[in-house]
């Protein structure tokens, strides 16, 4: 079960991180002529993407360790 829970988390990771570069390559991609608090909130929201990925996917690996070490006792 924790298995699939970690799989889990890892799509939900990757799907954060490519959402934020979709949503910078909208910012790039725009042709106004002041686009840069666009691409100033496209880089933060990328950023910010990528911080939740890595706290999500060490959250649930460190549940699911300490699921195996209750397990093996």
């Amino acid at each position: 079960m924790a298995g699939m829970l970690q799989i889990l988390t890892y799509m939900l990771a990757f799907y954060m991180v490519l959402k934020g570069i979709e949503i910078l390559m909208i910012a790039f991609a725009s042709s106004r002529e002041s686009r840069g608090g666009m691409i100033f909130a496209g880089a933060l929201t990328l950023l910010a993407c990528m911080v939740a990925a890595v706290a999500f996917v060490g959250w649930q690996d460190g549940m699911a360790m300490r699921l195996s070490v209750m397990g093996s006792t």
